[in-house]
């Protein structure tokens, strides 16, 4: 019977190395904290869509005479729809979002926006109408 020895050899698996500063915490606290914001989010989402899904069947059973209780059309169309978009975006749609606005804010306070007057405009009121 033949014997096999195999060679272990003991190599230390490369780690990465264990950074104990500010930038190294802030940043693992960002990537936590939008984790649990967006799971938060797609739970909301989640709920929202479910009590859409109630108020909807609720309407649409409910007797004419108490219609003044329930709640309107509009209010269960954007709790569907926006419970479905948070339910499957969560964090991205949010980002997305607020990167929409961060744009128009930069856009404004970076003199993109050009306002001119009438007089500054060429031949506004040098046309036939002086």
């Amino acid at each position: 019977m033949t014997k096999i020895y195999e060679a272990a050899v003991l190599t230390q698996a490369s780690l990465p190395g264990a950074a104990w500063d500010l930038t190294s915490f802030l940043q693992n606290a960002k990537s936590q904290i939008q984790l649990w914001g967006g799971l938060l989010l797609m739970l909301l989402g989640a709920v929202g869509l479910v009590w859409g899904g109630v108020l909807l069947i609720k309407k649409l059973m409910a007797n004419p005479q108490s219609a003044g209780n329930q709640q309107g059309w509009a209010t269960i169309a954007l709790l569907i729809l926006v419970g479905g978009a948070l339910g499957t975006g969560g964090w991205s749609l949010i980002s997305t979002i607020g990167s929409g606005g961060q744009q128009t804010i930069t856009d404004l306070g970076g003199g993109t926006v050009i306002a001119q007057t009438a007089d500054q405009v060429n031949g506004l009121l040098s046309g036939p109408f002086k």
